[in-house]
């Protein structure tokens, strides 16, 4: 691993939101962007721009079903993540 791809994983792992929507989707198998931010108590808006950073960081990915995009986990094995899940 680069030190950048390091640091973009850190810098998104840096917010209490996103640490929210992780945990949420490492109990759910898929979820869509109103469920998430239901959940996290956040607008659609933000929720959407934190999705959008957690998938940059290549933490999770999303698939186009009907009209919905939904978000998961892209490896429950990451390091990263393993790590953080196993705090809470």
């Amino acid at each position: 691993m680069k030190y950048q791809d390091a640091e973009k994983m850190y810098k998104a792992l840096a917010n209490k939101r996103r640490l929210e929507i992780l945990h949420y989707l490492s109990k759910e198998t898929k979820a869509n962007v109103i469920d998430i931010s239901e959940k996290i108590k956040l607008s659609y808006r933000s929720t959407s721009k934190h999705l959008q950073i957690l998938k940059n960081a290549g933490f999770i990915d999303s698939d186009q079903i009907d009209f919905g995009q939904f978000y998961y986990l892209k490896d429950k094995n990451n390091s990263f993540v393993k790590h953080f899940l196993s705090i809470f």
